[in-house]
């Protein structure tokens, strides 16, 4: 069932018990709505996933010397001073 919360439209998203009483435990924490809490865990996973993602290509450039040499190579001439250092 669709409706609108806010101007914003929404859906139901079926959880356990335990996930329920743990996310509500979070928004009471943060003052905030299991929305709001829910959206954060979203955008949180999704930041995690890129991360990891990162994590891994830079991983995979390193087995690679010339790759690797040719990013170096990259971040120095893009390199932003900042002054700390």
């Amino acid at each position: 069932m669709i409706c609108r919360l806010l101007g914003m439209a929404t859906t139901t998203v079926r959880v356990d018990t335990e996930t329920h009483a743990l996310l509500s435990e979070l928004s009471d924490a943060e003052g905030w709505s299991l929305i709001q809490t829910i959206r954060a865990a979203a955008d949180a996973l999704r930041r995690e996933r890129i991360g990891r993602d990162t994590a891994r290509r830079i991983a995979e450039m390193q087995r690679d010397p010339e790759a690797w040499a040719e990013y170096l190579a990259d971040a120095d001439s893009t390199a932003v001073p900042d002054g700390i250092g």
